[in-house]
């Protein structure tokens, strides 16, 4: 079978959707006849028509709150954030509407918002951010953050598909630079399962999006040079976490970093750091390491990026320092 990229599998997953069930729609800002500000619509206009593929005014208040109330009458919209730093703008539909209305009224949401995030692009502080961890410990909402084409579009079915809201991030710098071969037949992966990327036996490195092919560089590198043999676990949903996955690296390799795009305060890293203290502390042979952004806006500057964004060099360095405890 023919490789598709990143964005190619995330296309071909809402093709799929919307011809699977007529209740799935689309909208967002520039969706139809642009196709979306990095294409990824591209052609559902053409195939589904305006009635589905909805081209909505600039404000993500009203977008994600029209989706809601379509989602409560049976159907299943998909919203795009023409970047997900603007779901910030929908902040308090999401989490004090949409998390609660399930709980609240009996209503259900099955919805999902989309978007492209992430930096190592030189977008700047406005369009490279990582809000996950600001929706992550809101009780009725998943967070996704695929890191290949095969999960993007298996992540993104599972999502249109459930019951409850999904937050699906999508890493702008992976959408035409990693390709995968999608299975055949209907590909969903499910929501709340990790995957090993790689197997190890010296050290374990969690992580998630586009900081798993850092992690899988680093891990290379480590044991090309040092004889070290890493595991990589990539999360792939950060809402639920998969406790049980995360428990069995600990327990396969006793020494483990965290590593992720998003700011070190307040970061997912701290939350899966405390876990495994609560649940696996007993399995641990040193500190617990985390490699994260610092905690500054994104500077446009490339120089200025790279030093602030996580890179393979800083994950060696760290896993060595957690090698030598």
């Amino acid at each position: 079978m023919a490789e598709v990229t990143y964005l190619e599998a995330i296309r071909e997953a809402l093709f799929e959707e919307m011809e699977r069930d007529a209740n799935v729609f689309c909208l967002g800002e520039d969706i139809g006849a642009y196709g979306g500000a990095f294409k990824v619509t591209e052609g559902l206009l053409a195939k589904y028509g305006e009635q589905r593929v909805i081209d909505t005014p600039i404000s993500e208040t009203a977008i994600v709150g029209a989706a809601a109330g379509a989602a409560h009458m049976g159907m299943r919209p998909v919203v795009e954030m023409q970047f997900i730093d603007f779901i910030a703008n929908a902040y308090d539909m999401l989490t004090n509407y949409v998390a609660t209305a399930r709980y609240r009224a009996f209503l259900p949401c099955p919805m999902v918002v989309r978007g492209p995030s992430g930096g190592y692009v030189r977008g700047g502080p406005f369009h490279s951010q990582n809000p996950e961890a600001g929706f992550v410990h809101t009780p009725g909402l998943k967070v996704v953050y695929p890191s290949t084409a095969e999960d993007a579009k298996g992540l993104l079915k599972a999502a249109i598909r459930d019951e409850d809201c999904v937050l699906f991030f999508e890493h702008k710098y992976l959408y035409r630079r990693i390709k995968g071969t999608m299975p055949a037949g209907d590909h969903v992966v499910p929501i709340g399962k990790a995957r090993v990327a790689r197997e190890g036996s010296d050290l374990s490195i969690i992580t998630y999006a586009a900081t798993v092919w850092k992690a899988l560089e680093a891990a290379e590198q480590l044991e090309k040079e040092d004889g070290l043999s890493v595991e990589v676990l990539d999360l792939r949903t950060l809402a639920p976490l998969d406790d049980d996955a995360i428990v069995a690296t600990v327990k396969k390799t006793n020494r483990v970093l965290i590593v992720h795009e998003d700011t070190r305060t307040g970061g997912i890293a701290g939350e899966i750091t405390a876990r495994i203290n609560e649940m696996a502390f007993e399995w641990l042979d040193a500190p617990v390491l985390r490699v994260t952004a610092h905690d500054i806006p994104l500077p446009y500057a490339p120089a200025l990026e790279d030093f602030v964004l996580p890179q393979t060099a800083d994950v060696v360095l760290a896993a060595r320092r957690l090698a030598d405890y």
